[in-house]
């Protein structure tokens, strides 16, 4: 017996040894299967952003929580380590013998080679972006990070909260040498850029540590605690940890931000597109490839705006016209609409209220009569919340936070309530439709729930799909009769012509060097929307080059993809199974998703 015992412990260690090698050389060589690499190259991208791990909650179903305590490194010298391991990655996944690949595995390796492809070739401009905007600068994602997604359940979350805080003057530190480079290089964004960012820091840090966000957002989440699982004595010790961190740490970090960008404020003397930056025209080639995965250049994205804008304005137009808008330009009649009594909410508390009620009566009536649409529908919920008051004066009308993976957060669909009065009710369904179900939600969450795929197939993002998807969502619902109201209707072909004008005005700032205000005047006089809200989307494509193109293809070719489809099938046509066909596969390029739409046209014809 002790001999077979002996044998026994030999044999468990040897295996012990051969897992930890095999583990190791995985880790740190080719993995001798590509399903290895897939794991091991999403492994170290999450591992290196510990803020991606909070969003997603992977490892928490397994009891692992210490990234949570944790920033990634936002250094110059940590953009050129990511840069090199992109670089190399690319080459070993083309190293792997992929001629004898089919079906999902013929797929996940054109999508992670499409993917890293695209970043590669982008190595040139690495530093062509603006890591301080109004729109998604470090001065609101760190404290978004803490308060909206950050989970708190227990003592261990509390401390992971404070360690942080205690963080932020690294990050700024780091953020700040990023900022220096990209000066250096002549990388410097514009004038408005900085301004609105500083307004940012200095509303932020503006209230007694008290009342900082953080503070109350982590009171707000130590309030939800059960009491027999935190006494008051040390939510009170918390509380107060963080009011300090945020004199000793918070303040100082946002305070040295601000004097840089003050400094940098004398520098940014022009609103410009990025033609405006070194190579800045193949820079924005790049970035239309990159956003639409498409090979369309800016001209012809141009000219399918302009088409467009006049199509859906004739749309447009009729409505007003039998609904008794009949004088004055399109603004003017949009402008009288939405400033009818029976389009406007109160002002107050009370307006706000009523519009986060009302979005969700409106998602629970579509979401209660998706199955002849749907056949695979996400586990998930969606919630609908306000965006945060420190950040919603640079922050768009609505957007959208995926849920949590282990199921302890719904997706968020944000809205942006700094003036009820400003939003008007026939502009609400198509909204909730793009932001939640059937658009973003719906998408995301499927994404996130598929089984037997590697897990970037889960989580990696294509602009053009996802949010093409979210703008086909809003004309679904409309072909589905959930728009019967001509002004519902009106609302989806306002929201159409925003996306429409986006391809003109998005090309004309960085193409055709139109000034900022020569896009502003050309989206109010098509979309008639108001200006403050007109002048955040403007700016918001000075700073993301190439994104807002993004919708209006990829709808219009799921919407082309969709027409194939039928022409093709005939009889044997099924919405409900087009839907799951685009859906069943995560996110994809516009080039593979034609790809994976004639496969399934050839599948049902046989």
């Amino acid at each position: 017996m002790k001999r077979v015992l002996k044998w026994l412990g030999i044999a468990i260690a040897s295996l012990l040894l051969i897992v930890t090698a095999l583990g190791l050389h995985t880790w740190y060589a080719k993995p001798l299967s590509i399903d290895w690499f897939y794991t091991k190259v999403f492994g170290q991208f999450a591992l290196d952003n510990p803020e991606l791990l909070t969003q997603l909650r992977i490892l928490e179903q397994v009891g692992i929580r210490g990234h949570n305590a944790k920033l990634g490194d936002s250094s110059p010298a940590e953009t050129e380590r990511q840069f090199a391991k992109l670089k190399a990655n690319y080459e070993t996944l083309k190293s792997y013998d992929s001629r004898g690949y089919t079906g999902q595995d013929r797929l996940s390796y054109d999508v992670l080679e499409y993917f890293l492809g695209t970043q590669v070739r982008g190595e040139a401009w690495k530093y062509h972006d603006y890591p301080v905007n109004q729109m998604f600068g470090i001065q609101n994602d760190l404290p978004n990070l803490l308060t909206e997604t950050q989970q708190v359940n227990d003592a261990t979350d509390a401390e992971h909260y404070l360690a942080r805080m205690a963080l932020f003057p690294k990050k700024m530190d780091e953020v700040i040498e990023s900022l220096k480079l990209r000066e250096a290089k002549k990388i410097v964004p514009p004038k408005f850029a900085v301004e609105k960012s500083l307004g940012q820091i200095k509303a932020f840090m503006q209230p007694a540590p008290a009342k900082n966000a953080l503070v109350l957002g982590l009171k707000n989440k130590l309030d939800k605690i059960p009491a027999d699982k935190m006494g008051q004595p040390n939510r009170d010790a918390f509380l107060k940890r963080a009011e300090e961190s945020v004199s000793t740490n918070v303040l100082p970090a946002y305070s040295k931000l601000a004097q840089y960008l003050e400094a940098l404020g004398s520098k940014a003397l022009d609103n410009n597109g990025v033609w405006a930056l070194p190579d800045g025209e193949k820079f924005y080639n790049y970035q239309i490839e990159s956003m639409t995965t498409t090979k369309l250049t800016g001209e012809e994205l141009h000219t399918l705006g302009l088409r467009e804008v006049a199509r859906i304005g004739a749309d447009m137009d009729a409505i007003l016209e039998a609904e008794g808008y009949k004088k004055g330009t399109r603004a003017e009649r949009l402008a009288a609409l939405s400033k009818a009594p029976s389009q406007v909410y109160a002002n107050n508390d009370e307006g706000r209220a009523q519009i986060l009620k009302d979005y969700t009566a409106i998602i629970d009536e579509i979401n209660a009569k998706l199955d002849p649409l749907f056949g695979i529908k996400p586990k998930a919920k969606v919630s609908v919340e306000r965006v945060p008051t420190f950040t919603e004066n640079g922050a768009p009308l609505a957007y959208y936070n995926p849920p949590a993976m282990d199921g302890s957060k719904p997706g968020v669909f944000y809205a942006n309530l700094r003036k009820p009065d400003e939003i008007a009710k026939f502009t609400m369904r198509t909204l909730a439709y793009h932001e939640a179900i059937p658009g973003h939600h719906l998408q995301i969450a499927i994404a996130q729930e598929l089984k037997g795929l590697p897990i970037f197939r889960t989580v990696l993002p294509f602009t053009a799909y996802a949010e093409g998807w979210a703008l086909y969502a809003e004309q679904l619902a409309w072909e589905q009769g959930f728009q019967k109201n001509p002004l519902d209707n009106l609302g989806r072909l306002q929201g159409e012509m925003f996306r429409a004008v986006r391809l003109v005005v998005d090309t004309g700032i960085h193409a055709k060097r139109w000034t900022r205000e020569q896009a502003i005047e050309y989206m109010i006089a098509n979309t008639g929307m108001l200006e403050d809200e007109v002048v955040g989307e403007i700016e918001r494509y000075f700073v993301a080059p190439g994104q807002a193109l993004a919708y209006k293809v990829g709808m219009m070719k799921i919407l082309a993809l969709r027409e194939k489809a039928k022409t093709a099938l005939g009889p044997k046509f099924n919405l409900r199974d087009f839907h799951d066909a685009i859906l069943k596969n995560g996110s994809l390029p516009l080039e593979i998703l034609e790809r994976v739409i004639d496969s399934y046209i050839d599948e049902k014809k046989a």
